[in-house]
């Protein structure tokens, strides 16, 4: 039995739209490619990869749309609804590049970002260097004011003071504030007043409260998530003005939503205002797609890794949940949620799907390192100037050229739209890497492959390993791009038994999105014993924040019965400094106290007998849309057993060498596939090693079990 499937029009194995009419459109822009995917509203799914244009990222977009557009042959104003996932806020921080950024604090705190949490993330790492912070010094001024603990005026707010700290600022070429006093989450009198006043006084200047933003307690957590947001906010909001230009010259006048770090969606305006909730936007909504990918086949264990061009990422869906955690710090090397690694980047206290990034992709620059090693990233030669088998300017080896002389990549990529020089390729690793250690160029190649996945595999460990989860009884989901070329030899480093490999892996981020729902998030101070909870005082919290809720969805566009209200409460033990989120099922402390003790079991391994304080009442308002992306959609055709459209030598290593592969399309593969095979698909590759075998299953997602 043979398998058909049109992967350009009609349902492509990762789901159709259920809603009847509008068009829908989901963007992801990577460090190399930009993917789109296209729901038609009537079940037609189409997508497109191109390449990005980090100079303008806008531009690839505006490309890709058009191209998609035509594609589907529908005129661009029958599109409804544009989904982005942007990297515009995570480039920002990485390259240093944000706004010249000014804090306005307490009297005798502006050292607060300075002081930091007194922590390292690496006891025994003396070379370690502590993260230069967003506002240098000299532009961190005071003002005289203060705000007990209990929220009582102590020091009324020096409004000339303020005015004064503001104009000095002014006249340094600051362009965008951050104000953030102390104890201001029990009452914000002050920083409101302070937005006021520098809104009357200095209206060039873009003022970010810390009450707007994280109405929270924890001085140093609070003040460094005010200013992250201040630092990107102008050039995610000027990023967002373009793309709405570009949107609407190009005849598409439907609403933008932006994917932010938590996996949901929000409007445009909310993340130009709040833009340090969108900092790790699009990657958190391949973890979202591959949570209903794995509802949809009935598997609930996953570990979700995403290869692209620049980074790789692992992330945990443990139960049909995603681990979600209330706080991400940003930095170079590997970046993790991870509760017990602190004070490695820059603190952002706002939901994130916990994931573990790497600099490590297709496009990651391999070299020999001053120590005589072979290293890979996290240098990327990303779009510009790219591989060097790219051909456009791009002399050093990466992993592509690595990938394309070992033989696992065709001659094009992305449906045929960059052509690959092998020669290219050869010519690179073997003046970088084989002539200097040695090697011919195809062991030097394999070595790049080797160091690759040894990077990526530490991605996988974070989340797993180190949170006490053994990665064995979870099957791998591999998307992106290059996900699919190295998943097989990744999860065989882990021991991990199977490998699931979506439909459309390599715009499978994006189709996330068309999955996502739309969220905001509220919060209330509620300090004291859980012992001495007032169920009145926490239901009439829960009043204004639902209050809150229901009034910024509806302005989102969602209907009144698509709203949903997940109330959470923080807690801790006495004397602890981080609490931990657990559902709030009502005024009952029996139930709370135990669904903390068992979070904190989960979480530590251990519980205590020491008394549990309240710390905080949140509130999640999610707004369910509808028609999105279906992953239960069967688009199964049986046919005759097709022929591999040929055959391809690729080397797996010293102890297999070098082997006859068939080659096999993706529209038009067997049912049952036994290592070694390669699939090629217009956005990815898949490879299936020797010793393993691959099914394709209802949904057309091929399942690999390995020996």
């Amino acid at each position: 039995m043979g398998i058909e499937l049109d992967l350009e029009r009609g349902p492509t194995g990762s789901g159709g739209s259920s809603r009847g009419s509008g068009a829908r459109i989901g963007v992801d822009i990577g460090g190399t490619f930009t993917d789109l995917v296209l729901a038609d509203g009537r079940g037609g799914v189409f997508h497109r990869k191109v390449s990005s244009t980090p100079a303008a990222p806008e531009a690839a977009v505006l490309e890709g749309i058009a191209a998609i557009v035509a594609d589907a042959g529908i005129d661009p104003g029958a599109v409804t609804e544009v989904v982005h996932g942007t990297t515009v806020g995570s480039n920002t921080l990485l390259q240093k590049v944000g706004a010249r950024t000014g804090l306005i604090t307490t009297q005798g705190f502006r050292d607060v970002l300075e002081i930091g949490r007194l922590r390292t993330p690496s006891m025994f790492d003396l070379q370690w260097e502590k993260p230069i912070p967003l506002v240098a010094r000299r532009h961190r001024l005071e003002v005289p004011e203060r705000i007990a603990a209990d929220g009582r005026v102590l020091v009324p707010l020096d409004e000339a003071a303020l005015l004064a700290a503001a104009g000095a600022l002014v006249g340094a070429g600051i362009v965008s504030v951050a104000v953030c006093f102390l104890n201001s989450y029990r009452n914000p009198v002050h920083e409101q007043r302070a937005e006021e006043l520098l809104a009357q006084h200095f209206p060039q200047l873009q003022v970010t409260s810390s009450v707007s933003v994280l109405p929270e307690a924890k001085e140093y957590e609070r003040t460094s998530t005010t200013v992250v947001n201040a630092y990107v906010r102008p050039a995610l909001e000027q990023y967002l003005t373009r793309l709405e230009s570009g949107l609407a010259a190009a005849g598409v006048n439907a609403p933008l939503l932006v994917c932010n770090s938590n996996g949901a969606l929000a409007s445009s305006l909310t993340a130009r205002e709040k833009p340090v909730f969108f900092i790790s936007s699009g990657r958190a909504a391949g973890v979202v797609g591959g949570a209903r990918l794995g509802a949809a086949v009935e598997i609930s264990d996953l570990v979700v890794f995403d290869m692209g061009g620049t980074t790789a990422s692992a992330s945990l869906v443990h139960a049909g949940e995603l681990m979600r955690v209330s706080e991400y710090e940003f930095r170079a090397g590997i970046s993790t949620p991870s509760r017990f690694i602190k004070a490695g980047g820059y603190m952002m206290s706002v939901p994130t799907v916990d994931v573990a990034e790497v600099g490590s992709g297709a496009g990651s620059i391999a070299f020999v390192d001053d120590g005589g090693l072979m290293r890979v990233g996290p240098i990327s030669a990303g779009a510009d100037p790219g591989p060097a088998c790219y051909g456009i300017g791009g002399a050093r080896p990466t992993v592509t050229d690595a990938n394309l002389v070992l033989g696992y990549l065709p001659a094009t990529l992305a449906g045929g739209a960059r052509a690959l020089s092998v020669e290219a390729a050869r010519t690179a690793i073997a003046r970088d890497l084989a002539t200097p250690f040695g090697l011919d160029v195809r062991e030097a190649a394999h070595g790049v492959r080797e160091v690759v996945n040894a990077n990526m595999a530490r991605a996988i460990r974070a989340v797993t390993v180190e949170r006490g989860v053994d990665p064995r009884d979870f099957t791998l989901v591999a998307i992106g791009g290059s996900g699919p070329v190295h998943a097989a030899d990744i999860a065989r480093q882990l021991a991990m038994p199977r490998v699931l490999v979506p439909a459309s892996p390599g715009v499978f981020t994006a189709m996330g999105m068309l999955a996502g729902d739309v969220e905001r998030y509220f919060i209330r101070p509620l300090p004291g014993r859980l012992d001495a909870l007032d169920a009145e005082t926490v239901e009439a919290l829960l009043d204004e924040m639902r209050v809150e809720a229901r009034a910024a969805l509806l302005a989102e566009g969602l209907a009144e019965d698509a709203i949903t209200l997940a109330p959470e409460m923080d807690l801790r033990f006495r004397g602890q400094e981080m609490a931990l989120a657990v559902a709030y099922p009502g005024p009952d402390r029996a139930a709370l106290k135990a669904a903390y003790l068992a979070a904190y079991q989960a979480t530590y391994s251990y519980v205590s007998n020491d008394t549990i304080e309240t710390v905080s009442l949140r509130l999640v308002g999610r707004g369910l849309r509808p028609g999105k992306l279906d992953f239960r959609t069967n688009a199964r055709r049986d046919g005759p057993v097709p022929e591999p459209v040929g055959v391809r030598q690729v080397y797996f290593g010293p102890e297999r060498g070098t082997l006859d592969t068939p080659v096999y399309d993706r529209r038009a593969c067997p049912a049952r596939l036994a290592g070694p095979a390669i699939v090629e698909g217009a956005d990815s590759t898949v490879v299936i090693p020797p010793g393993a075998d691959a099914e394709m299953d209802a949904h057309l997602n091929l399942l690999l079990t390995l020996a």
